[in-house]
């Protein structure tokens, strides 16, 4: 589980608590490459933001509402087999990588998760790339990952959801329509120590975790913005 904080004393702090549930098919002769994990649950978090069920006077709008108003919980959890099988009759989007599967649902209150979700494992999502991934495509956004800290896939997951939100935060409603329509490009990497202090000393978006889980508080990832893919070539902090 992950959070992206806000300071203490914050009215956000006081509104009813909303978490959004990520589930990541994981089936024991079949698990995803990592990185293709962590960009289909970027994209999955996209997807949802981007459904007409999510905006204005659709469904599932005001749960949105709700939670963007509180703080912005994430909880990815992995289910294999029948588990994968009920969670897809529930209502929510999956979303494909290359080897990834990922659903995406509703916010739901903190403590009022579905049975079919609720009894689904957090742990074991440990997952390895089996090749060293490519170099990211930089005409659209990439999500760097801070170099100094090792976390679980799933943990990482929600990092890259949260990277994901902040850049569709920071575009105007014309470049969200865009990159919808592009099916929302995106690479998530690993920052070399030195870019990593160039990316959090430049006016990006960053995510900051507040350490709730398997880390101390500080920064995740850092947003940075497609070269050639106007109109997202110049994300800034929302």
């Amino acid at each position: 589980m992950s959070d992206v904080p806000v300071p203490a004393e914050n009215p956000r702090d006081e509104a009813p608590q909303y978490v959004l549930p990520l589930v990541v098919r994981i089936e024991r002769d079949a698990p995803p490459a990592r990185t293709d994990a962590l960009e289909t649950s970027a994209r999955a978090v996209l997807t949802l933001l981007g459904d007409e069920r999510a905006r204005g006077d659709g469904e599932w709008a005001q749960a949105v509402r709700n939670w963007e108003d509180a703080r912005i919980r994430k909880v990815v959890r992995r289910a294999r087999g029948a588990e994968w099988r009920r969670a897809g009759t529930l209502p929510g989007i999956t979303v494909t990588g290359r080897s990834a599967e990922v659903r995406v649902f509703p916010p739901i209150p903190l403590d009022g998760w579905p049975k079919d979700l609720a009894k689904l494992q957090v742990s074991g999502t440990e997952l390895d790339d089996p090749d060293p991934p490519s170099d990211a495509d930089r005409t659209a956004p990439v999500l760097w990952l801070n170099p100094h800290l090792a976390m679980s896939a799933g943990k990482t997951m929600a990092q890259t959801g949260h990277g994901a939100q902040l850049a569709w935060w920071a575009l105007p409603d014309s470049a969200r329509t865009a990159w919808r329509a592009a099916g929302y490009p995106l690479s998530v990497r690993t920052a070399t120590p030195a870019d990593w202090t160039r990316l959090t000393h430049s006016d990006l978006p960053l995510v900051r975790d507040a350490g709730f889980t398997e880390i101390a508080p500080g920064l995740t990832l850092a947003v940075e913005g497609g070269e050639h893919f106007a109109p997202l070539g110049h994300l800034r902090q929302p």
